[in-house]
């Protein structure tokens, strides 16, 4: 079943870049920062296959990714920035989120936000969600988007490398991303561990 929807996504997505080309790179990169989970592993090797066959250009491709983050990560960006923190303060209970965690989310911020926004830009599944609480957090705006696009240009110009050397064997990339899914799901399952034991400790404390 999973295997199915995988392979439909995939071919979706090699249809959208074959019509578009790089708009279309440019297109599905959007729609990943705009917090919807589409795989940009998937996207940018496909572009880096039509590079290794001459239908288009390496840093074409690399910076249409890039230049799609951005434009996603705005309206996420703007979403948390002018309704996330209320929206959190009023019903973040519900979710396990207290005031005083946004209040140390400011103040860390505050101290490595933008270094930690820039790396999150190269870290897969994090990187899909993390503009919403960029906005939330009310980081500096200019940083944050040229951050954006300075570790999201980094991750497209791996991914697209990727792509070019598998160039025909672009269906390995299939092995290595059950790999990483593994890793990713454990890693998840013990961060929300550690997640909900701090948040609940909150929301006793006040």
């Amino acid at each position: 079943m999973l295997d199915s929807i995988l392979a439909a996504l995939i071919s979706w997505i090699e249809h959208v870049i074959t019509v578009m080309g790089p708009f279309g790179i440019a297109l599905l990169m959007a729609i990943e920062s705009c917090n919807i989970p589409l795989p940009s592993e998937a996207v940018l090797p496909f572009a880096g296959y039509l590079v290794s066959k001459g239908e288009m250009g390496f840093h074409m491709a690399s910076f249409a990714g890039a230049i799609g983050c951005v434009i996603g990560s705005i309206p996420s960006y703007y979403l948390g920035y002018f309704g996330g923190r209320s929206f959190f303060e009023k019903y973040g209970k519900y979710v396990l989120v207290s005031k005083k965690d946004l209040d140390e989310a400011d103040k860390w911020v505050e101290k490595y936000g933008d270094w930690a926004f820039f790396i999150c830009r190269m870290l897969p599944v994090i990187r899909t969600f993390i503009s919403l609480p960029a906005g939330i957090l009310k980081a500096k705006k200019r940083t944050f988007f040229t951050l954006t696009f300075l570790g999201s240009l980094i991750w497209s110009y791996l991914l697209v490398y990727v792509g070019v050397k598998l160039g025909e064997h672009i269906d390995k990339l299939k092995a290595i991303w059950h790999k990483f899914d593994i890793v990713i799901i454990a890693g998840i399952l013990i961060l929300g561990g550690i997640y909900i034991y701090k948040h609940i400790k909150h929301l006793n404390e006040e």
